[in-house]
């Protein structure tokens, strides 16, 4: 509501000096009951504070002559004052864009004598996917006039937009410096140029390098990182090694085949048992998630949900119907199934 006072505020301050105002976006606020798709089972509809607010902003007769309570005019009432099911926004939670079960919510706002004189058209693009919102927009006849200079309250003069860069001095805060740190860096500060380098110059020189310092033990060689290990023994330069002609292999019998393969094939079978005495061990410690109730109006697989309003219930999950919000009187809309889950 302050928000809404501050924008009414100075809409009013630039019809008083003359100039025209649009108001366009989301409002937040379905303001009439053919703006909301259950307006009628909701307490108290119209003495909801944002809509009493829209109802002193707004004319109640739209283009029609006559008395009006609102300087501004709701430019869609103004062409389609009957028309029903003119939702911008849905709740993409319970999927209820599928059945045009939302509210209007976004408006295209202009004062009187421009809507009557200016607005050729308002309209709605519900096709338009990517948000729960679908764009609104209007078509006016007029033609740009350029003015002479920005108003003082243009974006173009926040800093924020004002498409320069800024400096990394904006964003540092100025410290109090000790007198032995100010001295010095005024001394800095009256080095010419020459005298600069000069000083970069002393410093390279006296900076040791890496090279001259090992210089004196020599540079190492890679392997000395390494320690020779003591387990194991080292070959001696002498011994002299077997040709491959004196190099024999066992052979092994046939018996003594068979029992290996045998063996073998006890283990693998021995094996493919635990594996399957774990396995159902398991299956029958952990029987998996249960399966999801069916909805009392459908007989469907429903889907679970989680309670996120802060209260005594925030964090527990529950189930409903998995077909979209939508009119109760239209069959194939959600039904009224509610179960809580179990305890987890």
């Amino acid at each position: 509501m302050r928000f809404y006072r501050l924008l009414q505020i100075r809409a009013e301050a630039l019809l008083a000096a003359g100039s025209h105002v649009i108001i366009l976006g989301d409002l937040n606020t379905a303001h009439r009951p053919i703006d909301h798709w259950d307006a009628v089972n909701l307490e108290c509809f119209e003495e909801d504070p944002s809509r009493k607010w829209m109802d002193h902003l707004l004319s109640n007769l739209g283009c029609q002559a006559g008395s009006h309570t609102g300087p501004f005019i709701d430019s869609y009432r103004c062409f389609h004052p009957k028309q029903k099911g003119a939702f911008t926004c849905w709740s993409t939670v319970s999927g209820a864009r599928h059945l045009n079960y939302g509210s209007r919510l976004d408006y295209v706002l202009g004062d009187r004598t421009l809507v009557m004189d200016t607005f050729q058209a308002s309209f709605l693009l519900p096709e338009v996917m990517g948000s729960d919102h679908c764009p609104v927009g209007a078509v006016l006849s007029v033609s740009s006039v350029p003015a002479k200079q920005c108003p003082p309250l243009c974006t173009r003069f926040l800093p924020e937009f004002a498409g320069t860069q800024l400096k990394i001095l904006r964003f540092l805060v100025r410290l109090e410096q000790d007198p032995v740190f100010r001295q010095s860096a005024l001394q800095l500060s009256n080095q010419t140029p020459v005298q600069m380098r000069q000083n970069k110059a002393r410093v390279r020189s006296t900076r040791s390098r890496p090279s001259q310092a090992g210089s004196s033990r020599g540079q190492k060689n890679l392997m000395s990182y390494f320690q020779p290990s003591s387990s194991r023994p080292q070959a001696s330069p002498n011994l002299e090694l077997p040709s491959l002609g004196t190099l024999v292999t066992p052979k092994t019998s046939e018996e003594d085949m068979m029992a290996n393969v045998v063996e073998g094939r006890a283990k693998a079978s021995q094996a493919k048992d635990e594996k399957e005495v774990r396995t159902s061990f398991w299956k029958s410690l952990l029987g998996g998630p249960l399966p999801m109730p069916l909805c009392g109006g459908h007989r469907e697989p429903c889907v679970m949900r989680t309670v996120k309003k802060p209260g005594p219930n925030l964090g527990r999950h529950f189930y409903v119907c998995a077909r979209p919000q939508g009119p109760p009187t239209d069959p194939s809309s959600r039904c009224s199934f509610f179960l809580w889950s179990r305890p987890g």
